[in-house]
């Protein structure tokens, strides 16, 4: 074995012993410790069989090139550092907007909840079953059946009307397509409340419905501003304000009609 790749093994356990944590820095030899070696080496060759110079040059530009990759290594690091910095920041910005986000499970604490699906093509029909402890509480219906991610406002109602129990509820999403299968996965939508920016993944967010890491976040709104949200019922709000405005301007234009129509003499 050279002397470069015993290096090389120093060089992982250095990398190890960093993330460990531990106190065993001080024990790993480093480039310096393994440079001062082969220059020892050399030193004390035999004269009668010395070193070849070829297989020393050599060892020598692998030294310059493990050199670089211990200078990658450490900017590297420096630079996810920087970036798990930058992202934590940022979840801070977030606190009083709202968040959607993929997850099945939620907190209901007796207020509406904002609870939806995210479809990859076409569906026929889409049905969300909010369920506590395995049983379903409440089943509601998807109108929006177009790719892409939808919402909808469950009241907090079971199925028969009741105010439903406050805990811990889980969402099933059952899709189906005319022509060919459809994946479908539940979506959340709510508040953020906190951020703790301990959490070693980047962010953890505080919601209204519960706790979710901040790289699941898949949008941010304005609270109530989200685009395409559902009430109970189904109807896409989008749509309703657009009937409403049409609504508004054809009466408005009826009314122009009939202040210009001639009077006869």
């Amino acid at each position: 074995m050279s002397y470069i790749d015993v290096i090389g093994q120093s060089a992982a356990a250095s990398t190890q012993a960093k993330s460990g944590g531990t106190d065993k820095d001080k024990d790993v030899m480093g480039k310096e410790d393994f440079l001062t070696l082969l220059v020892t080496q050399l030193q004390n060759q035999d004269p009668l069989n010395p070193d070849d110079p070829t297989e020393f040059t050599a060892q020598l530009a692998q030294f310059s090139s493990l050199e670089q990759l211990f200078n990658l290594n450490e900017s590297m690091e420096n630079v996810a550092s920087a970036v798990s910095d930058s992202q934590k920041i940022s979840a801070l910005t977030m606190i009083g907007k709202e968040v959607s986000y993929a997850e099945s499970d939620f907190k209901f604490d007796g207020s509406p909840v904002q609870v939806g699906y995210s479809i990859d093509g076409e569906a026929s029909d889409i049905t969300l079953l909010l369920q506590k402890d395995g049983a379903t509480v409440t089943t509601l219906k998807g109108s929006q059946l177009q790719q892409g991610d939808h919402f909808m406002t469950w009241d907090g109602l079971t199925a028969s009307g009741a105010p439903a129990p406050i805990g811990d509820y889980s969402i099933l999403v059952e899709a189906s397509a005319a022509a060919e299968s459809i994946a479908a996965a539940p979506l959340i939508r709510s508040v953020v409340t906190g951020v703790d920016l301990n959490s070693v993944s980047g962010g953890l967010l505080f919601t209204q419905a519960g706790e979710i890491d901040v790289n699941k976040i898949k949008g941010v709104y304005e609270v109530g501003t989200a685009p395409g949200q559902q009430d109970l019922a189904g109807q896409d709000t989008d749509a309703a304000e657009t009937e409403s405005s049409s609504e508004t301007t054809m009466a408005a234009a009826e009314e122009i009609a009939e202040e210009t129509v001639p009077t006869e003499g």
